[in-house]
C-alpha cells in the first residue's frame, strides 16, 4: 500500500501539489523515470523514509518523460534529481543515487528544528489564548534559536494579548523577509493603526471641513476613521494629505496608509485601488 504521504505529480497538479503544499509541509521532489537504473535504487529508500517520518515532509515522485515541462522548468539535466520545496521556494537539491545515511542528512537539514516545533506549537496556543503556556514555549525555542522568527512572532502575539504593544513591536522588528514576513507587518500594522486611533470621527469631519488646511486635524480624522475601521474614508484623507504635503509629520500620511494596506491585505479592493492612487501621487 503506498504511503500517504508518497504522491505521483504531473504538469497539472504540480503547482497545488507541490508550491502550495511546500507553505505547509516541506516537499521533496523526486524526478525519475522507469528506464533509470539509479532512480530504483533510490526512489524506495526517498518513499521508506517519508514514511518514516510521518508526514514531516511529503515526496512527490515526477516522471520526466510523461512530464517534460516541469523536467524542462527544473533544468533537470540528470536522473534522479531531488529538489527540496518549502514555501514555495527550492531550499535544497541533489543530482543522483545517494547513500541513505546522505539522504538522512539531506531531510535532516530540511525538516523543523526542535525549536521549529517548540515555536509552532507555541504560536498555536498564543492564538488560541493560551498565553502562559504559549510564552513558556516560546522561550524556550528561543533558547535553542534565538533568531527563529516565528518564535519572536508568537511572542509578539502573546506581548499584544498582554497590551504590551511596545515589546511586541520590538519583537516583530527582529522579522525580515521569508515566511513569517507578511503575518508579522500585518500584526505591526494593527498595532499601529491601534496606538493612532481614537477622538469624535464626527466633530474632526466638522473640523476638516470648516478648515481644509488644517493638516493636523485631516491627520487625527484619518486615525480615528482607521481606528473605527471605516478604511476608505481613512485612505482618502492620509491621500489627500501626502498631495498637500509629503513633510507632514515626517512624511506620516504615506507611512499610515502602507499600514492600512497591510492591514487590509494586498488582494483587498481598497489597498488596490489607494496604492495605485499613492504612486500616481508619489511618481508624478
Amino acid at each position: 500500500m503506498k504511503s500517504p504521504w508518497v504522491s505521483d505529480v504531473t504538469e497539472a497538479t504540480f503547482a497545488e501539489a507541490v508550491l502550495e503544499r511546500s507553505r505547509h509541509v516541506p516537499v521533496v521532489v523526486d524526478f525519475w523515470a522507469p528506464w533509470c537504473g539509479p532512480c530504483r535504487s533510490l526512489s524506495p529508500v526517498l518513499e521508506r523514509l517519508a514514511a518514516e517520518h510521518g508526514g514531516a515532509f511529503e515526496l512527490a515522485k515526477v516522471n520526466v518523460d510523461e512530464n517534460p515541462a516541469l523536467a524542462q522548468a527544473f533544468a533537470i539535466q540528470s536522473i534522479p534529481t531531488v529538489v527540496a520545496v518549502r514555501d514555495g521556494q527550492i531550499v535544497a537539491e541533489f543530482v543522483g543515487a545517494l547513500p541513505e545515511s546522505q539522504v538522512r542528512e539531506f531531510l535532516a537539514r530540511l525538516l523543523p528544528s526542535e525549536a521549529d516545533r517548540l515555536a509552532e506549537t507555541g504560536t498555536r496556543l498564543a492564538e488560541e489564548g493560551k498565553h502562559d503556556e504559549a510564552e513558556r514555549l516560546l522561550r524556550e525555542a528561543l533558547e535553542k534559536d534565538p533568531r527563529n522568527e516565528l518564535a519572536h512572532f508568537g511572542l509578539a502575539l502573546v506581548h499584544v494579548a498582554r497590551g504590551q504593544d511596545d515589546e511586541a513591536l520590538a519583537l516583530l522588528r527582529r522579522i525580515g523577509p521569508g515566511p513569517v514576513h507578511d503575518r508579522a507587518e500585518r500584526l505591526a500594522a494593527e498595532i499601529r493603526v491601534r496606538q493612532g486611533s481614537g477622538g469624535d470621527v464626527a466633530a474632526l469631519r466638522k473640523k476638516v471641513e470648516e478648515n481644509p488646511e488644517d493638516l493636523e486635524a485631516r491627520f487625527e480624522l484619518a486615525q480615528a476613521c482607521a481606528g473605527a475601521g471605516l478604511y476608505e474614508e481613512a485612505l482618502q484623507n492620509y491621500l489627500e494629505i501626502v498631495r498637500r504635503s509629503r513633510e507632514f509629520r515626517d512624511d506620516g500620511a504615506r507611512k499610515a496608509m502602507v499600514d492600512l494596506f497591510a492591514l487590509l491585505g494586498s488582494d483587498h479592493p481598497l489597498t488596490d485601488r489607494y496604492r495605485s492612487e499613492l504612486a500616481k501621487v508619489l511618481f508624478r
